[in-house]
């Protein structure tokens, strides 16, 4: 926003204003990737609600980081592949921030573990598909008769569900494949209402995810491989999320869109 009397661009107000007055859900939102998210949204003028599973310490801390950046949000507890509590997080987040829900950020999700496909049973399939998928639908389902024209839905998908993934990853690359197709779904199911519905396929990034299920010598082997020689930050893919979420991408729906530093394409 330019400052008539000084001639200065005041980059605070431009990144306020993306998302002034607007609000958001950010499933999976107290820590790494929803963390910054959650944050991100926040310092672009969004009061935000962060659903946490079950670490209510790390949902503080992401509290106190938004309100350190002048946002607003609060926090609510609740297993988002249960459709009692993602009616009760709808319903805080109405009775918290009014009526209207602009923004659906669904980051709840993850690969749990690795199982050869002779080492998995129905169990192990539900919980994947649940966690990656059934939880996107849940969020989706309830958030969208609060959504007026311009809201956007934000959803995350993986690099996994393109290449399959790495071994005994086999459900969680199918879940993800599925969270794109839903995607595409919606974009054409809520474009006539002007809710858009996009997703992000991020690559390695640095974060805990990355921690348990990867290990520091391949971590550190396939930098050499991205053409920009590094892993990706939380903060990277939070910017995305906040250009999706807010109008500037306001023709932009239906996608996929990769952020993994030019990895699929070595």
């Amino acid at each position: 926003m330019l400052d008539i009397v000084s001639g200065k661009t005041n980059k605070l107000n431009i990144l306020k204003m993306k998302l002034e007055n607007k609000v958001a859900i950010v499933t999976g939102g107290a820590r790494d990737i929803g963390r910054a998210v959650s944050v991100k949204l926040a310092e672009e003028g969004a009061k935000v609600v962060v659903n946490y599973f079950d670490n209510k310490d790390d949902a503080e801390e992401t509290k106190k980081m938004i309100e350190q950046v002048g946002g607003s949000c609060i926090l609510v507890q609740g297993d988002m592949t249960k459709a009692e509590d993602v009616k009760r997080l709808v319903a805080e987040g109405v009775k918290a921030f009014g009526k209207e829900i602009h923004v659906l950020v669904n980051v709840v999700g993850g690969i749990v573990g690795r199982k050869k496909v002779v080492e998995q049973d129905e169990k192990w399939y539900n919980f994947l598909m649940d966690v990656n998928l059934k939880s996107a639908w849940l969020c989706t389902r309830e958030v969208v008769p609060y959504m007026p024209k311009h809201s956007s839905i934000v959803n995350f998908s993986s690099l996994a569900a393109k290449d399959g993934g790495g071994p005994g990853a086999s459900l969680y690359a199918t879940a993800k494949g599925a969270v794109e197709s839903f995607t595409f779904a919606m974009a054409k199911e809520l474009g006539p209402q002007g809710i858009r519905s996009n997703a992000l396929a991020p690559g390695t990034i640095a974060t805990s995810f990355h921690d348990r299920f990867n290990t520091p010598e391949n971590r550190e082997r396939m930098k050499g491989v991205y053409p920009l020689r590094r892993e990706g930050t939380a903060e990277d893919v939070a910017q995305l999320v906040a250009f999706l979420a807010s109008e500037e991408s306001d023709y932009i729906t239906g996608t996929n869109i990769d952020i993994n530093g030019g990895m699929y394409f070595s």
